[in-house]
């Protein structure tokens, strides 16, 4: 036999594995996939054990503000009557649609047109507010204050 042949020969019992080495292997990539689910399961638990704090520090802030905005504009929680009038309607949903196709564009323009100098400036700073949390998101999206970022490739 040629020394060609031999080490093809050798070069392909070596690549192709008998049973008894996958049966052998089979416990220690067992084993390797046990721990590696332990340690990232510790990974996974001590990130989640790290949060609790600062999320109960927060909650906590937040309900203190929102005392503190409900106190200075004059809030209160709704009434009994109140709850019950929105339970019904969650009941009876069909009563939502009969509602919204009973509007008639007429009673809107009447109700535009009456509105007051304090309901004009209301919806304005409403929607001052809305624009500019809009444009402080995009901002922030494009990281970028005017304009988007141009490609640096022009590969069309």
């Amino acid at each position: 036999m040629s020394l060609c042949i031999s080490r093809a020969v050798r070069r392909q019992a070596q690549l192709v594995k008998s049973p008894r080495t996958a049966l052998r292997n089979a416990s220690t990539t067992t084993e390797a996939a046990n721990n590696a689910k332990a340690k990232a399961s510790e990974a996974a638990s001590k990130a989640s054990e790290a949060m609790i704090p600062p999320t109960i520090y927060y909650s906590k802030v937040g309900l203190e503000l929102a005392k503190i905005v409900a106190k200075e504009q004059k809030m209160s929680p709704p009434s009994a009557d109140v709850f019950t009038k929105y339970l019904s309607v969650l009941r009876q949903p069909q009563t939502l649609l009969h509602g919204a196709t009973s509007s008639n564009p007429a009673q809107l323009l009447a109700r535009v047109r009456n509105a007051s100098n304090k309901e004009y400036a209301t919806v304005g700073i409403i929607a001052a507010e809305v624009i500019g949390f809009f444009s402080v998101g995009e901002m922030l999206g494009r990281l970028k204050i005017v304009g988007y970022r141009a490609n640096t490739h022009s590969e069309h």
